[in-house]
């Protein structure tokens, strides 16, 4: 009998292996890529699954699974969204948010081109000094912006949260490298058609430029959006508070009562979702073209 079933178990273990050379044989690179990538985006997507079954709960219960046994409540979204005062957060977020994202946009745009397009004095050295910008900490200019901002009586405004990320070397870099991108024969045609440098921007350059201006507003918007730090340094008044600072406050008052906490971050999170799932077709497209040509 122990020979026997020896012998047996020999053969299921190598019927299995073979088993899984066949299989092995069918996975195609593609199929193995595509897996990996699947993968990895549960992974990514993990803390907000997470984040999604614990707001399933009702408030001031302790989840010990995924999703409780009674199903899925809103009960949690309704307390946070009240106990929260979440209504002119999402308005003060938004007004900012859509402000410097016009800002930069406008501001981006007419650099890159210059930086792309003419030629003057001391133009690698201006591109330089402007991404040397982005190695630098937004904290370490937090005092001298302060006391520019306090000279000029902008602090507990809008303007404090505006005007300092109005511009961003990040988006000049981006708006620069996308524009060489473009031919400069439909430039010169139509400068030889009459038009001025203005013209070639506006009704040229900028529409084929939709890609990278996207992936610029999206950037900027999701960044200003997650912002704590400018309102926190910048503004005292209860009125001009912002999502992630009510946010910030919301869970020093509910530390304890997850289903509450995640079901306001999920709250917070989502005008930032609904704009990628928008975008994402553009912002794939502007980040894949910029930099292709120099």
């Amino acid at each position: 009998m122990p020979a026997s079933f020896a012998a047996k178990f020999r053969e299921e273990v190598k019927g299995f292996v073979d088993l899984l050379k066949r299989g092995a044989a069918v996975v195609t690179p593609r199929a193995g890529l595509t897996l990996v990538l699947a993968l990895g985006a549960l992974l990514v997507l993990s803390p907000l699954l997470v984040a999604l079954c614990t707001s399933a709960w009702p408030p001031g219960t302790l989840p010990t699974q995924l999703l409780p046994p009674q199903g899925w409540t809103w009960q949690s979204y309704q307390a946070a969204w009240q106990q929260g005062h979440f209504i002119l957060a999402f308005a003060n977020s938004t007004f900012v948010a859509l402000a410097v994202t016009a800002l930069q946009l406008v501001t981006s745009a007419l650099a890159g081109y210059a930086l792309a397009r003419l030629s003057f004095p001391g133009q690698q050295t201006i591109l330089l000094l402007m991404l040397a910008t982005l190695v630098i900490p937004f904290q370490l200019l937090v005092i001298p912006i302060f006391l520019i901002l306090k000279a000029g009586h902008l602090i507990n405004t809008y303007g404090a949260l505006i005007l300092p990320t109005a511009a961003n070397g990040f988006g000049v870099f981006l708006m620069r490298q996308f524009f060489l991108t473009l031919p400069v024969a439909l430039e010169e045609a139509a400068l030889l058609d009459g038009a001025n440098r203005w013209q070639v921007l506006w009704y040229i350059l900028l529409p084929l430029s939709r890609p990278a201006l996207v992936t610029l507003f999206i950037f900027t918007f999701v960044g200003e959006w997650n912002d704590l730090f400018k309102p926190l340094v910048f503004t005292t008044k209860p009125e001009l508070m912002t999502v992630q600072l009510s946010l910030a406050n919301f869970q020093e008052q509910f530390t304890n009562d997850w289903p509450l906490m995640m079901a306001a971050a999920v709250i917070a999170t989502v005008p930032v979702m609904i704009l990628f799932i928008l975008g994402q077709r553009q912002l794939i497209r502007g980040i894949a073209t910029t930099g292709l040509k120099s």
